[in-house]
């Protein structure tokens, strides 16, 4: 027993991510999946997995490339189920083993030059094929046309061979499980278009005519690879993101030895017993509790509480707070998935690894979709091939062309990466892409205090003279002399309210920050005075309250003089950002509602809350209070959009719909949020809002055109009335349209606001 706390018995450190962990009676564990290109393949390897017995759950994040899975140890073991993995047409391993980075860098590559080798590729096709386009008949040499047609072909070959092998390969991966995905019409097709067309090249003028699709394949293919490109560009971003997180707490720590000296150790050698000291300015590398010293502590990235507490021996610190006033001597109680940190960060992983309404209704409708399409193509051929069977293969492949939903699957993400493009010139960060359509719908925001709504400091905003003291000018500089000894965010107000810089710290003597309490010291006349609370300064108190939080936190008062007279008292308050009260208008006249929901203090987040004439939806919330209060919000109807900044919020920006970072908090809020605001800035938020409705309006004008396209040209193909050539054209002119109006989704917005639709 240290200090009346109880310290459990050494065990092996044990990183929550690398090894599997039981959950009662069942073991889980986090795998990083390799190969993955798009949502279906979530869908694909959570069947796989579902084959192996005892296997209880799977969840895939698509944006993470990571998934978490619980099994029954007696009946199954974690190889089987990464065999399950790979034969599914993937890898898998534990998260954390394996360099991510590197391999994300060989993803990049190898699709970098996918698409580099399509639109070369397509480029020629396209120009050998034009002269086919503009001649008249009988203006080409048939042995001209067919040399073209060999030159096509053989452009076309690293075109399906290299290229296409994404689709194709997820294609036969779907196929393989019996299921089918967007990829299986598209490979279907592809393989079709080249196949009948290397026909025609060889053997011109027998069943399958004389028409070629070589330049609508090639096209095909790079277009669709592009928008595979931005997609994973942004879904590594998040990875990074996620894996900064990581290394947000200390890697080297020094542990003290039984007898005297101490030694520098990796924190994830570290065993529940051991005694470290952490210094001032460092971050604790494990949950601990305080055996020697007093100092205190900010924990804001994990409570939201703007101020740092007070920490005395037998109290405990957790993993990834910071030490912001002495060094202490602590001894660790909990590591790897034990710590709050780490409880934090499963809240914040599980709520990424769900998968949103809309996603699952759209699998749902997407495999009747596809069949319908084969079913179509299929049907067509057969009533060809009683009409004239030399169009029958070329009436089937214009149905499988025409309906390939090149266009349809363009519409939504084309207009969304031009809208990501014009965040990106706002300074934004858009790390998911889908998140722009809740982002249009939003009803209401909920705001995080310290670090959202405010700056993460403190500010004097006025003092008030006792009796026969001085002018508040002299007393304020005096003060910041004494407070630059200190680091806690009231005497570094007092430093900058007196003009910042170096203050002359040489008037001071035997200097000592009491925790809870304040700084006192002896001038050079010998007399000593005091900075901090109130009752202290009077010489009224002489213990620090059980509350912890040093100096005069609950009233933001920071009281100066010798003691038993205190001559000021500076009022201070959170620092609003500049921006909030024109973002919080703004927002009110497009229609969105906002609230405040803080861990801080109530007094503080009240204090804040009226001057934004904002309603306070929770103040002293925990991070599972957040999560809960922003769920409720969502079962009530509402579209909820969340913007923090610690790692407190990390879990409730998973369960927002649309959740928003400011760019200089926690790296697990960054990992979690759909959006980053670097530099941060609320103005933004009502230009984005703007932005991303109008990136809405312009989808629906893709979906309609889309749409309209297929009904007109479906008939027509199954008339007999549309060649292979002409279907290709006019889907390839159908995706250019849609890209083309999607730029449109990349204007800058209008700083006046728009009604809401």
């Amino acid at each position: 027993m240290i200090h009346g706390v109880s310290i459990p018995p050494p065990q092996q450190a044990e990183d929550r991510r690398e090894a599997p962990h039981a959950t009662g009676g069942s073991v889980e564990a986090a795998l990083w999946i390799q190969g993955m290109h798009c949502a279906a393949c979530s869908g694909l390897i959570e069947a796989a997995v579902r084959n192996v017995p005892g296997v209880q759950s799977i969840r895939v994040s698509a944006s993470l490339h990571r998934a978490q899975v619980r099994w029954r140890p007696d009946v199954s073991s974690l190889a089987q189920i990464v065999q399950a993995i790979q034969a599914a047409g993937y890898g898998a391993e534990p998260a954390g083993v394996a360099d991510q980075g590197q391999v994300r860098a060989a993803e990049r590559k190898q699709l970098l030059w996918q698409l580099f080798v399509a639109w070369f590729c397509a480029m020629q096709v396209m120009m050998l094929a034009t002269p086919a386009y503009v001649a008249a008949d009988g203006d080409m040499a048939p042995d001209l046309l067919r040399l073209l047609n060999w030159a096509q072909w053989l452009l076309c070959l690293p075109v399906m061979w290299f290229s296409a092998s994404p689709f194709l390969s997820q294609a036969w991966r779907a196929l393989r499980q019996r299921r089918i995905v967007m990829d299986v019409p598209v490979a279907l097709g592809m393989v079709v278009m080249f196949g009948a067309s290397t026909v025609v090249s060889f053997n011109p003028g027998g069943p399958l005519g004389d028409e070629v699709v070589f330049d609508s394949l090639s096209m095909f293919v790079a277009i669709l690879l592009t928008g595979r490109w931005v997609e994973m560009r942004l879904r590594h971003h998040a990875a990074a993101s996620l894996e900064h997180l990581l290394r947000d707490v200390p890697q080297r720590v020094e542990r003290l030895k039984d007898h005297g000296g101490s030694d520098w150790v990796d924190a994830s050698a570290l065993q529940v017993g051991d005694r470290l000291r952490v210094a001032a300015g460092e971050r604790f590398a494990a949950d601990a509790v305080i055996l020697k010293g007093s100092t205190s502590v900010s924990q804001s990235l994990m409570t939201g509480e703007s101020l740092p507490v007070v920490r005395e021996p037998g109290q405990s610190v957790w993993r990834g707070s910071v030490n912001q006033g002495h060094p202490v001597e602590v001894c660790v109680t909990a590591i790897g998935q034990d710590t709050h940190w780490a409880r934090l960060l499963d809240l914040a992983e599980r709520a990424a690894l769900e998968r949103p309404p809309l996603v699952a209704m759209a699998d749902r409708w997407a495999a009747p979709f596809l069949w319908g399409v084969m079913a179509l193509a299929l049907f067509s051929a057969g009533v060809w091939w009683w009409i004239e069977p030399t169009r029958a293969l070329w009436v089937a492949v214009s149905v499988l062309v025409v309906t390939c939903p090149c266009a349809l699957s363009l519409a939504a993400p084309a207009a969304l990466t031009a809208a990501a493009r014009a965040f990106a010139q706002h300074g934004v960060l858009l790390q998911r892409l889908s998140a722009l359509e809740d982002l249009a719908r939003i009803d209401q925001v909920v705001f995080d205090k310290t670090g959202t709504l405010t700056l993460d400091r403190l500010s004097v905003v006025g003092a008030r003279l006792s009796e026969g003291a001085a002018a508040v000018p002299p007393l304020l500089a005096h003060a910041a002399t004494l407070a630059a000894w200190s680091r806690h965010p009231a005497s570094r107000a007092l430093v900058r309210a007196a003009g910042g810089g170096e203050m002359d710290k040489g008037a001071w003597s035997e200097v000592q920050e009491r925790p809870g309490l304040g700084l006192e010291a002896i001038d050079e006349t010998g007399q000593r005075w005091r900075l901090g609370r109130m009752d202290w300064v009077s010489g009224t108190s002489a213990t620090a309250e059980s509350s912890g939080v040093q100096l005069s936190v609950s009233s933001l008062q920071l009281a100066f003089g010798p003691v038993g007279r205190p001559l000021v008292a500076f009022d201070l308050k959170d620092t609003m950002r500049p921006d909030a009260q024109m973002a919080i208008a703004a927002l009110r006249s497009l229609g969105v509602t906002g609230f405040v929901l803080s861990g801080d203090a109530p007094e503080r987040v009240a204090g804040v809350a009226a001057q934004l004439g904002l309603p306070v939806l929770r103040a002293g919330a925990t991070p599972a209070d957040k999560q809960m209060l922003v769920e409720s919000l969502q079962r009530q109807g509402h579209v909820v959009a969340m913007v923090g900044d610690g790692i407190n919020d990390a879990p409730v920006l998973g369960q927002a719909h649309v959740a928003i970072a400011m760019g200089q908090g926690s790296a697990a809020a960054a990992a979690q949020a759909d959006l980053v605001i670097w530099p941060p800035r609320l103005a933004v938020l009502p230009q984005l809002i703007v932005q991303a409705r109008r990136a809405q309006r312009v989808m629906r004008q893709n979906l309609f055109w889309a749409l309209a396209y297929n009904l007109l040209a479906i008939p027509l193909a199954l008339a007999g009335w549309l060649p292979p050539w002409a279907a290709g054209l006019g889907m390839t002119l159908s995706s250019l349209f849609v890209v083309l109006n999607s730029w449109r989704a990349g204007a800058p917005a209008s700083p006046t606001p728009v009604n809401p639709p």
